[in-house]
């Protein structure tokens, strides 16, 4: 999910629940589209108010999601969505920080809403790179790259301005380098897709 990193993620603010929900209704649907599965030890990386967070917890149990947000607040948002799973951790923290915050190989970093904004792309995907176990996954879940009046919410005009917007050649093209694989993009209807990448 989104993060308020502001100054440093641009355009990534935490939009407000009703229209995630909206956009949404089924984030576990999305979460089981993306691969993600019981036993995994996911990071939910700037999770934002926990719009995943909560559903991909209770998905992956009896496995670990470690949830990172640079914004107290709506860590704190994330950390109550969260109030019933007991197999969450909250690091409050840059993202970019990945590698000192991660001490063992996880299966599955998830991005939602967010890399757009990321100032070093590459090497971010770089930091996922190294946390990931032989075989992990990283997903990169963005706006597809349309005019921004043209992604319509709740009545209004949402996401990233226009100019923000990565095609997922784009992504691909960011993330390879760190040393990924594609492994598959899916439909994430009605605006956006998620780019799955897989660690050789």
């Amino acid at each position: 999910m989104a993060t308020v990193q502001g100054a440093l993620f641009p355009a990534t603010g935490m939009p407000d629940r009703d229209w995630w929900h909206a956009l949404w209704p089924d984030p576990v649907g999305v979460l089981e589209a993306l691969g993600m599965r019981a036993g995994m030890v996911v990071v939910d990386l700037c999770c934002g108010d926990g719009y995943f967070t909560a559903p991909l917890a209770r998905l992956v149990g009896p496995g670990e999601v470690i949830a990172v947000d640079l914004e107290a607040s709506t860590l704190e948002q994330a950390r109550a969505a969260c109030r019933d799973c007991a197999n969450c951790t909250f690091l409050q923290a840059d993202a970019r920080e990945l590698t000192a915050l991660v001490r063992q190989p996880v299966d599955y970093v998830l991005i939602a809403n967010t890399f757009h904004g990321v100032p070093e792309q590459t090497a971010l995907a770089r930091s996922t790179f190294a946390v990931l176990r032989r075989g992990g996954r990283f997903a990169v879940v963005n706006w597809h790259a349309l005019p921004r009046e043209c992604t319509t919410v709740l009545g209004q005009a949402r996401g990233p301005a226009t100019a923000m917007r990565m095609s997922p050649q784009f992504v691909t093209q960011v993330v390879e380098p760190a040393g990924f694989e594609l492994e598959r993009q899916i439909e994430l209807a009605p605006y956006h897709y998620g780019a799955v990448f897989r660690k050789p």
